[in-house]
């Protein structure tokens, strides 16, 4: 079974519809965007661990960086798996639930994880890349902190695609310093993610290629395509306006 089988059923237009209309809600509505984003990608965590091992992901611990204010704890501990977050940003652990909502955190980078060598069953990083200066020391630390056998799962977003620009919404393809400025004007202030401090432009092309010079690359797909439009992340150029969501899955 490959392993992107069994979460490629549920990766229909429904899905992708239902996930974007929960997209407008990030800002509003915080709890009610993350948690619909948790339970989605605890699903599809599962399903590629299932697919991939031909095992449950039961009582597996997951590593989560990046892991912010634990809306995913509660959805990982649903399917049974021991959940770790690590956030660097002491604001954002106390943004949400992550006291209520089970599991364990760390204060720590992602780009220097303090953990041994093998020492988690899945590694994942959802929505984060694209905020490191380095993403790819980031995508090294998953895979090393990864066991054998077990999986690293990064999901980013790509630059180009139509939500590279974050809050600051379609501006991003007037290039990135001039619509944080533009965002600054309209708003008063800078936006949370501002263009070459806290959001940077990570390519498709670049992340493919990262993942494929560690040779534990098994999988690539759009995050948020249903599986007839898979077909886009394999046409370079394209890819970069359309995939507005890698995701890499690794096998040490």
């Amino acid at each position: 079974m490959s392993a992107t089988e069994l979460f490629a059923r549920r990766a229909t237009l429904a899905r992708s519809v239902q996930l974007l209309s929960e997209f407008r809600f990030e800002q509003s509505d915080p709890a009610r965007f993350y948690g619909a984003l948790a339970d989605d990608t605890a699903a599809m965590v599962a399903d590629l661990w299932q697919a991939a091992t031909e095992t449950t992901p039961g009582g597996r611990t997951v590593l989560d960086v990046g892991g912010g204010p634990g809306f995913f704890a509660a959805a990982f501990a649903r399917r049974g798996m021991e959940y770790v977050g690590v956030e660097p940003d002491p604001r954002e652990m106390h943004a949400g639930p992550a006291a209520q909502a089970g599991g364990r955190y760390v204060r720590a980078s992602g780009t220097s994880l303090p953990f041994a060598d093998g020492s988690v069953d899945v590694c994942l990083s959802s929505n984060v890349a694209e905020h490191v200066h380095d993403p790819w020391r980031l995508g090294n630390e998953m895979v090393r902190v990864t066991r054998p056998g077990g999986l690293a799962v990064l999901s980013y977003t790509v630059w180009l695609g139509p939500f590279g620009g974050h809050e600051m919404g379609l501006t991003h393809y007037l290039g990135g310093a001039r619509a944080a400025d533009r965002y600054t004007r309209k708003h008063g202030h800078r936006p949370k993610n501002d263009y070459g401090s806290s959001l940077f432009a990570v390519s498709a092309h670049d992340g493919l290629e990262w993942a494929a010079s560690t040779g534990a690359l098994i999988a690539a797909f759009p995050r948020y395509h249903p599986r007839w439009a898979w077909w886009t992340n394999a046409v370079p150029g394209l890819r970069e306006f359309v995939v507005s969501n890698q995701v890499l899955v690794l096998q040490p």
